[in-house]
């Protein structure tokens, strides 16, 4: 009897010490694919083994009661495996961001390049030329690009493709995470999503960047043909 209560400690305690990490999906109120959350715990189970670090993916509706998305993954963070990486998307409030503990591992990753609103160089280009206020903010915009997640985003979609949109931005922006903390640790993750998927991602960016700059010269023409037709008045 003695040894049996003494298993079933053990297991339960064995189960509760993998739980901590296993469901690295750690909420989805967004997205409802078991696909999804299969593959997000599967990159996040061999991140964890080979270096140690949870990273966990929390996707919800709404942030209650004005709070900030950085108060909120502060709650969570006493539920946490102490080493940790939290990328949280709030969908009502279209806000992203990665929280980590303790602060050095925000070493381990790019959080600017991650988050960053141009996928690439002239994406970058692109946004410095038509929001750019000052001289300082040109710069700024110009030499940040690489974001993977907040151009995914930014996309239109309609429907059902509005939600496969957040799955792709979110799960690219996990492994993207997730590769850079194994680089830093000096391991390789066989479940990262691979070179062959982000050459296509960057392929898709590269288009959807694009139509951007055509629409931008073609908005600029107008422009042109339309001073000059009123300075034909």
């Amino acid at each position: 009897m003695i040894f049996t209560r003494g298993l079933a400690a053990l297991t339960l305690s064995v189960v509760f010490a993998f739980s901590l990490h296993a469901e690295f999906l750690y909420k989805d109120d967004v997205v409802g694919h078991e696909k999804f959350a299969d593959e997000i715990n599967r990159i996040g189970e061999e991140l964890y083994d080979k270096t140690g670090v949870s990273l966990y993916l929390v996707m919800i509706r709404d942030l209650e009661n004005n709070q900030s998305i950085a108060d909120y993954e502060k709650s969570l963070a006493p539920q946490l495996h102490k080493h940790f990486v939290v990328l949280t998307f709030a969908e009502l409030q279209k806000k992203v961001d990665i929280f980590a503990r303790p602060k050095s591992l925000y070493k381990d990753f790019d959080k600017k390049q991650i988050l960053s609103p141009s996928a690439t160089f002239i994406g970058a280009v692109v946004s410095a030329v038509m929001f750019a206020r000052s001289w300082d903010d040109f710069k700024e915009v110009f030499g940040n690009y690489g974001g993977t997640i907040l151009p995914i985003l930014a996309e239109k979609a309609k429907g059902k493709d509005i939600v496969e949109k957040y799955a792709v931005a979110m799960y690219n922006g996990y492994t993207d995470i997730a590769d850079q903390i194994a680089v830093s640790k000096g391991v390789k993750l066989s479940a990262s999503a691979g070179n062959g998927s982000k050459y296509f991602l960057d392929i898709l960016r590269l288009v959807f960047y694009g139509i951007i700059l055509y629409a931008l010269i073609i908005l600029i023409r107008n422009k042109i043909k339309k001073a000059k037709a009123d300075g034909k008045k």
